[in-house]
Formats: structure tokens, sequence, C-alpha cells
């Protein structure tokens, strides 16, 4: 929802607003009841053994040593770095003592220095569970990661004011509503695409209200989005089920599969299209719906026809661009997935079609085709709401005065030889000159 329409709309005719009224509220209905049935209940934990205890610590020293040898490792590398660090345990029952261990090595290993804020785990000895020690994790990102959003947040109010505030809001509910009712739901192993197109319809109503006010165009806007995230899980189910993808594309789907096997992967193949489409759909729709309200409020002469043909052509231009948004948002989600294709001695026929590379070609096929269908969908629901106190037929301007028209033709198209260097001479509002005074 990248587009600010904070100018005032005019109010819609009564019929009209009680026609949306009967149309969105009981969608609204529908949408609560779905999300009291499907709301999870007893929503299994999912059991990995117990956690090693974690506490904070502060880096203070830091000692490095060449590696030694290793006969697994190929000559000429290392897995380093090699050495001690020296670390200020801040909380837990050590909280104040020095403690010291290990470099981490290895791929993906913290790399620390003096000053870092790191995560210990305490390690306990398998012969000996009396003996313990402990192991650097990670960095500690919360400090970081909470100037960050209030930077985000910062910027969103400056730049948006109240509009910005009630973005904000949005974001806040849709992550709520996906960390207590979309997830917990999946988990619970209830059938992930009636859970997804409910949550994403919940989201909807909320953010679309709450960033752009109870009107006539959200509800147009809303119609519309309701109606496109229909079409993308019909699609999406008919592709999926064309293409035989069974949801097991990725390391994470496979890994998933062993802590919970009764989740269905296809269903959440579907739901994370569903998902992954609402951010995008929210932004055309409500594009197209102030489109039209602004080209009827530029010049109400447009009939029904002429709003929706010209609303459509700014249509065209938004999908050209996000269409390209879509496919960049996907590879760059899959960028290590990209580079493992390039280095990849199959065929390109038999890389492409594999299902790992073939869901991510769905997802984004779907999902484009849902935003092509948005663009028509509430552009003509648009043009329907934005006419209907007319009736589809333009809005006369009242005639101007023949009088004034005659008079200018007259004074353009009289002689002007008469009046000789009279009229070169002549000044503003002076006699022999036609323009008026300033």
């Amino acid at each position: 929802m990248g587009h600010d329409h904070s100018r005032p709309t005019a109010a819609a005719p009564p019929r009209v607003r009680r026609v949306l009224i009967a149309t969105v509220v009981p969608l609204f209905l529908v949408t609560l009841v779905a999300a009291l049935v499907l709301w999870p209940r007893d929503a299994p934990s999912v059991g990995g053994g117990e956690d090693a205890a974690r506490y904070h610590g502060t880096v203070t020293r830091v000692v490095t040593e060449p590696c030694p040898p290793t006969p697994e490792a190929p000559e000429g590398t290392t897995e380093g770095p090699c050495g001690t660090a020296t670390v200020t345990v801040d909380t837990g029952p050590d909280a104040g003592q020095q403690v010291e261990t290990a470099l981490p090595a290895g791929p993906g290993s913290p790399r620390v220095e003096v000053g870092d804020e790191i995560v210990l785990v305490v390690l306990t000895d398998p012969a000996d569970p009396t003996v313990s020690s402990y192991s650097i994790a990670a960095h500690q990102r919360g400090k970081p990661l909470i100037w960050l959003a209030l930077a985000f947040a910062v910027a969103i109010v400056a730049f948006g004011r109240w509009r910005g505030l009630a973005a904000l809001g949005g974001l806040a509910a849709s992550f709520a509503i996906l960390l207590t009712f979309v997830l917990p739901g999946i988990g619970a192993g209830e059938s992930p695409l009636p859970v997804a197109v409910t949550g994403a319809a919940l989201i909807m109503f909320v953010v679309l209200y709450l960033t752009h006010g109870v009107t006539a165009q959200t509800s147009v806007a809303v119609l519309g989005t309701l109606a496109s995230l229909v079409l993308t899980g019909l699609l999406g189910s008919l592709a999926t089920a064309f293409t035989h993808l069974t949801g097991y594309g990725s390391e994470d789907a496979t890994t998933l599969s062993m802590f919970q096997a009764d989740v269905d992967l296809h269903g959440l193949l579907l739901a994370g299209i569903i998902i992954g489409s609402l951010g995008v759909l929210d932004d055309v729709t409500v594009t197209q719906a102030a489109t039209v309200t602004e080209l009827a409020r530029a010049n109400p002469d447009l009939t029904r026809l002429q709003l929706y043909r010209a609303a459509t052509r700014v249509g065209r231009a938004h999908i050209a661009s996000t269409v390209n948004t879509i496919v960049l948002a996907y590879a760059g989600a899959s960028l290590p997935l990209l580079l493992l294709l390039t280095a990849d001695t199959r065929g390109i026929s038999e890389i492409v079609t594999s299902e790992f590379l073939a869901q991510e070609i769905v997802r984004s096929i779907v999902a484009t085709l849902g935003l092509i269908a948005a663009v028509p969908i509430t552009t003509g629901l648009a043009a329907l709401v934005t006419t209907a106190g007319r009736g589809g037929t333009p809005s006369r301007r009242p005639p101007r005065p023949a009088g004034g028209r005659d008079d200018a033709l007259a004074a353009l198209s009289g002689p002007r030889a008469a009046t000789g260097a009279t009229d070169s001479a002549a000044g503003p509002g002076r006699p022999g000159n036609t323009d008026p005074a300033w």
C-alpha cells in the first residue's frame, strides 16, 4: 500500500452506501464465523528436545592461533578461526564472572571481536552430567533490531503523519493475525488453504479500513481484493494440480514434515501464494479505486465506460511494473537456490521442471494472474459506484453565456486596418486595444 490517497472523497449516494453495506457486512460476518470455526484451540507443541540454557555475555578478550591440521580438511585449507575468547557473563547464575570459551568455527559461525554482545549456551558433557561449559552461539540482535524498528516507525509517521500511524497499526494487526491464527491453525492440522484465505480476508478488512478509512472507495477496494484472493486460490489449486506439485520442493518444507507429519505441505504452498499475493493485491485495488474517483472528480462528464477505460490504462501501467516487482521479490528470496542452479550439472530443462524451481515459477505466475484480474474487477466496481448517483450518464456543466463567446469571436475577426498604428501604440485598457486591463 504505497499510495497515499488522503484527499477526502465525495460522499456516495445513500442508495450506493446501502448496497455496499449490504455486500461488505455479510462478507465480514462470514469471515468472522470462518475464523471462529478454524481458530486453533489445541495447537500441539512441537517437541524438539530440551533446549540448552542461553545467557547473555560480552566479549572482553580474543586470542587467535593457527589451527591444527586435520586429516578431513583438504590441503591448504583450515576451518578457522581457532583460539579462545574471554567473555563476561551478564545474565544467569554466573553473572559477573569471566569464562573462557573456544572461538566458534565452521560455516555460518559468528565472528566475534572485543566488545561484541553475544549469546552463550551451556553445554553438558554427556559422559559426566556434572561437567558443563559455555559456548558462543550467536550475536545479540535485540538492540539493533529495536533501533531499526524505531527508525522505520519514525520515518513512516514523519512522512505519512496520521495515515502513517494508521499504517503501522495495520501492520501490527497483520502480524497479530498471522501469529495468533494463521500459523497456529496450520500447525494444529487444519487445512492450510481455508486458514490462509480466512486469515488474508481478516487482514484485508482490518488493514484497508484502518489505513484508508470507512468510505465507499475503500469498500470497493475490499470487494476487489476479496474477489482476487478467491480467484488466486482457485488458480493456485488448478496450477499446482496441473504441474503435480507436492509442496516438498524446499529443505524447509522437508524439515517441517519431519517435526509435524500432519501438516499438508501442498496446502501450505497454496497458503503461501495467497498470503504473499495479499500485500500487492491491496495496493493495486486501492490504486484503481482511487484512480476512478479522481478521474470522475476531475471530469464529471466522463461516462461509466470512459471512466473504466481510462482507469484501466492506469492499471495496465501499474501491473507492468508490479509483475517485475513480484518476480524480483521471489528471485531475491531465492538467491541461494539460483546460485545452486548455476553449479548444477543437469540440463536446463531438467532443472526448470524440478519441484523446487517449478513451485517458484507457479507461485510467480499465479500471483501475477491474480493481480491482472484485480484491475478489471476493481475498476468495474469503482466505475459502477462512482457513477451510480447519476445512473451512468454524464453530468453536464451549465452552458456558457452565448453573448460572451460571440463578442470574443467578433473582436478576433473584426478589421484591424482602420485602427492603423493606434492599435500598436495603445496600451492595455486604452481605446483601440482589445486586451483587458491588468
